[in-house]
């Protein structure tokens, strides 16, 4: 056998046990994932009960009870009617941007439910007319957890109220996004900055409007009227343009300190990645934008930091590797899906043939 077939041999080799590594690293993480699966359902197993005995443990009059004049009262329960439906690149939780700007290039779409209206594009008349749109949603994967405190991840572990914070694990599972209007076709609108996962519910779509949603402390900036018109009187003739730049608060508008400070991570593609990049097509750019935000929970970065993380964007599996000590995260391997049920029908019409 030649040198140079030698050296291709050793080339493979070496391939070959980085990609065991990556496999084993990877079995390691689906195996916390299944753990905390598993500890769900053990939760959920514990703290079933059936309606009746919710109702006792609450102090809430049953039906009976509710019949003979005991009701209970007028705001107890509010429900709402999705008006429609995002449909966005992440189809699970994992790796989904905390904020609507940190993934301010990817595009996702409402698609607005046709039993709400009978004609549910005229709803959107008119919306085309401003560049950006507030999203209020329900956190419908998410499990309400009632807990006062929380540990956003930029405290690193640090715990403060759940009212000043942006967490989804809140009493009521409401979500508020500001997001860059695109485009509207028919009842469906599509926007730029998404923070929700696939088939979130959409409970309402209010526009952005300057004057009424950055607070305002100085009158010599002279940014807007001082005196705003009624609804419905603005003057739309002469649209208002800002000289601030949208999202900067104005005088007078304080924040705490880990509000400010950004952290942000080096993304880096190896050789491999970026072949895959090109050959699959993918828009590398969203890809840096979900990660340099560092997509991992508190829980995984402290007590599995520095190791291989995986998640899934669109049709695509990435995995990458952090490296804590460098602030940088390195992209390993993009895979398309594999749809496992596909593959199961192709082997039945094998048998069947």
């Amino acid at each position: 056998m030649s040198e140079p077939d030698i050296q291709f041999l050793k080339s493979q080799l070496s391939i070959a046990r980085n990609e065991i590594k990556n496999l084993r690293q990877q079995i390691t993480n689906l195996q916390h994932v299944q753990q905390k699966d598993v500890e769900k359902i053990r939760c959920a197993l514990e703290n079933f009960e059936c309606s009746s005995c919710a109702l006792k443990r609450e102090n809430r009059p049953g039906p009976d009870e509710a019949e003979n004049g005991h009701n209970e009262p007028e705001n107890s329960y509010i429900m709402f009617t999705p008006i429609g439906v995002i449909k966005t690149i992440f189809l699970e939780k994992r790796a989904v941007p905390r904020q609507a700007s940190v993934a301010p290039k990817l595009m996702s779409r409402i698609q607005i439910n046709p039993t709400v209206f009978n004609n549910p594009e005229h709803s959107l008349e008119g919306l085309e007319k401003f560049s950006h749109i507030w999203i209020i949603y329900h956190f419908h994967r998410n499990r309400a957890h009632l807990k006062a405190k929380v540990a956003p991840p930029r405290l690193i572990g640090e715990r403060v109220g759940v009212f000043s914070t942006r967490s989804p694990h809140r009493p009521c599972s409401i979500g508020l996004s500001l997001v860059q209007l695109d485009r509207i076709e028919d009842a469906t609108v599509y926007f730029y900055g998404t923070d929700m996962v696939d088939g979130t519910p959409v409970l309402d779509i209010k526009p952005y409007i300057p004057q009424y949603d950055v607070p305002m402390a100085k009158c010599e900036n002279h940014l807007f009227s001082s005196r705003e018109a009624p609804d419905g009187e603005e003057n739309t003739k002469e649209p208002v343009v800002s000289t601030s730049k949208l999202g900067n608060p104005a005088d007078g508008v304080t924040v705490p300190n880990w509000i400010v400070n950004n952290y942000h991570l080096n993304v880096v593609f190896n050789e491999n990645a970026t072949q895959q990049v090109n050959e699959l097509n993918i828009d590398k750019k969203s890809m840096v934008d979900v990660l340099k935000g560092d997509p991992r929970s508190v829980y995984l970065r402290t007590k599995y930091g520095s190791q291989i993380y995986t998640f899934q964007l669109g049709d695509n599996t990435v995995t990458c590797k952090f490296d804590d000590q460098n602030s940088t995260v390195t992209v390993l391997q993009i895979r398309k899906v594999v749809n496992l049920s596909e593959i199961t029908n192709e082997d039945e019409c094998d048998k069947t043939e």
